[in-house]
C-alpha cells in the first residue's frame, strides 16, 4: 500500500492528505469527553481505489489510540473499515 502524508487539521476537524493536487479527508466531530466521531470520509473519484480512505481512517484511530480517547464511526465507510480491523474496536 502506498504511503500518504496525513495531516491533522483540528481547526477544520479533519485528517487530510493531498494526492496529485486533490485533497482527500476524514471529517470528525469531537465529543465533550475528548473522543472523536468520524462523520465523513471523502476521496475524490479519480483517487478512489488506492487505499487513501483506509489510510485516513487508520490515522484517526491511531491518533485516538495514542491519546487514549474513544472513536465512534458514524460514517458508513468508517463502520465498514472498523469491521475489517477489529483490533481497533
Amino acid at each position: 500500500m502506498e504511503k500518504y502524508v496525513i495531516v491533522h487539521q483540528p481547526e477544520h476537524r479533519r485528517f487530510e492528505t493531498e494526492v496529485e493536487g486533490a485533497t482527500a479527508f476524514v471529517e470528525y466531530l469531537p465529543f465533550e469527553s475528548g473522543g472523536l466521531n468520524i462523520v465523513h470520509t471523502i476521496v475524490p473519484p479519480r483517487l478512489q481505489g488506492r487505499g487513501i480512505a483506509a489510510a485516513l481512517t487508520q490515522a484517526v484511530f491511531e491518533y485516538a489510540r495514542e491519546r487514549g480517547v474513544p472513536v465512534k464511526a458514524s460514517c458508513s465507510y468508517a463502520v465498514a473499515w472498523l469491521l475489517r480491523h477489529p483490533e481497533y474496536q
